[in-house]
C-alpha cells in the first residue's frame, strides 16, 4: 500500500529518536514526584453547609494532604448527606493551615470558615486525581451556594492542589451565564480571591497577580504591596497545557512561584524533562516510588510508553506533509504525551488506496536527509538546558527537605529587598482582608455596584409649568430638575444655577439671599425676586405674558444671540417662576 510506504519512511526518522527520548522520560519521571505530607489525626466533629458564613475558603492540599472519609468527619449537605470535604476544624494541613485559618481571629465567630476538599491527592494517576479534585471542589461550592446564597468564596491550593485550584478558577472565571443570569458552577462575582502556591500553569514572565492593575505588586482592591519591585520567577510552569486566562477572576488571583521550584519555574529548552513530566502524569509513580521496578510497575511503564509511541506515529500519519515540516519527532512526542491531547483525524479518501506510490510520497523521500539533519539539530536546541538541570539534581533542588524550593513559600520573605512577608503570610493577610470585607458587607456593595445599571440622562423635555416650591427642599429639587431649554412663550432667561443643574445629576443647593456676583458683562444687579409663595393650584396652561418694558441690564455674551439685544425682565408672578432667583 502507498500509505504504508509513506509511514515506513516517516518511521525511519522516528525510530532514530524514540528510544533515547522515551528512555529518558521513564528515568526522570520518578524523580519529579513530590514527597508525602504528614498524616493528620481523625476527629469526631461534623459541620454542615447549612451553617452559613460570610466567607468560606475552599482549600486543596498537596500530595497525600487531603481528608479521608471514615478517618475525618466530612461536611454534610442540606439533606444530611456527606460531601467530599471536611471543615478545617476537623482536618489540619501542615502547609495550608497558615493561610486559610488566618482570618478566624480577625472577624466575629461564625463569620468565616474554611473547608478542605477531599480528592485522591496521589500520583497513581496524576491527572485523574486532579480532575477528581476539580469536580469535588465545584460540588462543595455549589452545595454551599445553594444553602447560603450570600456566601463569598476564596479558593486556595498548594502543589498538586495548586493545579486543582487553577483549573477550578479558570472554569469559574470563564463561564457563560444562562439566559436567566445563573451559572453552572457558581457566580464568578461570589469568588473574591484565589491563591495558587507553586502554580504549574504559570506563563513565562507573568507577575504574581495575573490580570491585576499592577500584576507585580498586589491583587486588585488590596493595597498592601507584595514586593517593591517587578520581580518574577524565571521560566514557566511545568504543565503549560493548563495555563490560560482566569476570565472574570482576573485581578483576583495570587499565583506564587519560587525561583528554582521546577514545578512553576522550569527553564526553556528542556524538552526531555517536559516529556518526562507528561509521562509521569500517566504513570503510577506511587507504586514506582514504593516498590521500585517490579514486573507490575515495568508493565505500567511499558504500557504508557507504548501508547505514547503509537499516538506519535498516528499523529505523524495524520499530517500530509510532515516530512516537509519543521516539527521534530520529539515535538510530536511532547504533544501526544500530554493527557489532554486529542488525536487528529485524517481524511482516508485523500490518501489513495490503489497501492501506487504517489508523487507526494516520492517527494517525502527527497526530504529524508534534511529531516534527519533537522531532528539532530532540533534535539540539541530543544534540550539546551536539559543537561544542566539534570546535573543540578532536580529532585533535591525542588523537593529536598532542607533545600527544596517547592517549600519556599513559607520562608521566602526578603525585607532588605522590599519583600517583608513570605508568600504564605501575604496570602493570609489578603484572605483576612477579604473576610473582613465580607463580614462588613463591603463585598456585597462592590458586587452591587459592578452589576447595577448605569444612570442615563434623559433628553425628554420637562413640563415647563411645574408647581412652585414651598420649602427649601423643594427649591433644591426644582433646581436639580431645571432645564436649560427655553421657548418663545417663556420670556425669562435661564439662570446660571439652573444651567449648572441641568448639566449634572447632582442637586444644586439654594443660592443664599446675599447679592449675587455680578456678571462681567452686566455689573448692574438684577431685580430681587419675592420669597416663595404658598402652593397654589396649577393652571391648565400658562398663557404667554404681555410684553413688558425691558430692563436696562446689558446682555451677556454667553446668552445673547446678537449684539444690542436686550433680555426682558422675568415676571414675578407665582405661577410662572420655575426657580426663584436670589
Amino acid at each position: 500500500m502507498a500509505l504504508d510506504w509513506a509511514v515506513r519512511n516517516k518511521r525511519i526518522v522516528a525510530a532514530a529518536v524514540a528510544p533515547v527520548a522515551l528512555g529518558a522520560a521513564a528515568v526522570v519521571a520518578v524523580a519529579v514526584s513530590e514527597p508525602s505530607a504528614p498524616s493528620t489525626a481523625p476527629t469526631t466533629l461534623t459541620a454542615s453547609v447549612t451553617e452559613c458564613h460570610d466567607m468560606v475558603s475552599i482549600a486543596v492540599g498537596g500530595r497525600n494532604d487531603s481528608p479521608r472519609p471514615g478517618t475525618h468527619a466530612m461536611l454534610l449537605d442540606a439533606d444530611g448527606n456527606p460531601l467530599p470535604a471536611a471543615s478545617s476544624t476537623d482536618f489540619s494541613s501542615p502547609w495550608v493551615d497558615e493561610v486559610v485559618n488566618a482570618p478566624r481571629d480577625d472577624v466575629p465567630e461564625g463569620s468565616y470558615s474554611a473547608v478542605y476538599v477531599e480528592y485522591p491527592a496521589n500520583m497513581s494517576s496524576y491527572d485523574d486525581a486532579v480532575e477528581a479534585g476539580v469536580d469535588n471542589a465545584e460540588t462543595v461550592m455549589q452545595a454551599i451556594r445553594q444553602a447560603c446564597p450570600d456566601t463569598k468564596f476564596a479558593v486556595v491550593g498548594y502543589s498538586e492542589g495548586a493545579d486543582v485550584a487553577r483549573r477550578v478558577a479558570m472554569e469559574i472565571g470563564n463561564q457563560e451565564s444562562a439566559e436567566d443570569g445563573s451559572y453552572e458552577i457558581v457566580d464568578p462575582d461570589s469568588v473574591v480571591g484565589v491563591v495558587i502556591l507553586a502554580d504549574a500553569g504559570r506563563t513565562a514572565g507573568e507577575g504574581p497577580f495575573p490580570g491585576a492593575e499592577d500584576e507585580f505588586r498586589n491583587p486588585d482592591g488590596f493595597d498592601l504591596a507584595y514586593q517593591s519591585g517587578r520581580n518574577s520567577a524565571s521560566g514557566s510552569g511545568s504543565l503549560p497545557g493548563t495555563s490560560g486566562s482566569f476570565g472574570a477572576l482576573d485581578g483576583k488571583v495570587a499565583s506564587f512561584c519560587s525561583e528554582g521550584d521546577l514545578t512553576c519555574s522550569a527553564p526553556e529548552n528542556i524538552a526531555l524533562l517536559q516529556l518526562a513530566v507528561n509521562v509521569g502524569r500517566q504513570l503510577n509513580v506511587d507504586a514506582l516510588e514504593r516498590d521500585g521496578l517490579t514486573p507490575e510497575t515495568a508493565l505500567d511503564v511499558a504500557t504508557v510508553l507504548g501508547r505514547i509511541a503509537m499516538a506519535a506515529f498516528a499523529d505523524i500519519q495524520s499530517q500530509e506533509n510532515w516530512m516537509q515540516s519543521d516539527e521534530t519527532f520529539l515535538d510530536v512526542l511532547i504533544k501526544v504525551s500530554d493527557p489532554s491531547y486529542e488525536p487528529a483525524v485524517r481524511d482516508v479518501a485523500s490518501t489513495g488506496t490503489d497501492g501506487e506510490i504517489t508523487s507526494g510520497e516520492l517527494i517525502d523521500l527527497t526530504y529524508l536527509p534534511a529531516k534527519l539533519r533537522n531532528e539532530v539539530i532540533g534535539f540539541i536546541a530543544d534540550n539546551e538546558n536539559t543537561l544542566e538541570v539534570a546535573l543540578s539534581d532536580p529532585y533535591q533542588q525542588t523537593l529536598g527537605p532542607d533545600t527544596g524550593h517547592h517549600f519556599d513559600y513559607w520562608r521566602d520573605s526578603d525585607p532588605e529587598n522590599g519583600k517583608p512577608l513570605t508568600s504564605a503570610q501575604y496570602a493570609a493577610a489578603w484572605l483576612t482582608h477579604l473576610a473582613k470585607q465580607a463580614e462588613s458587607g463591603e463585598l456585597d456593595k462592590a458586587e452591587a455596584e459592578s452589576t447595577a445599571p448605569q444612570l442615563v440622562v434623559s433628553s425628554k423635555p420637562i413640563d415647563p409649568a411645574p408647581l412652585p416650591p414651598t420649602t427649601d427642599g423643594d427649591v433644591e429639587k426644582a433646581a436639580a430638575g431645571a432645564t436649560t431649554t427655553t421657548t418663545s412663550s417663556t420670556p425669562a432667561s435661564p439662570t446660571r444655577a439652573a444651567a449648572s443643574s441641568s448639566a449634572s445629576p447632582a442637586p444644586v443647593p439654594p443660592v443664599p439671599a446675599a447679592a449675587p456676583a455680578p456678571s462681567p458683562a452686566a455689573p448692574a444687579p438684577s431685580p430681587a425676586a419675592p420669597s416663595p409663595l404658598p402652593a397654589v393650584e396649577p393652571l391648565p396652561a400658562v398663557e404667554p405674558l404681555p410684553t413688558v418694558e425691558p430692563t436696562t441690564v446689558a446682555p451677556t455674551t454667553a446668552e445673547s444671540s446678537a449684539p444690542g439685544t436686550t433680555t426682558p425682565a422675568a415676571t414675578t408672578t407665582p405661577t410662572t417662576t420655575p426657580v426663584p432667583q436670589p
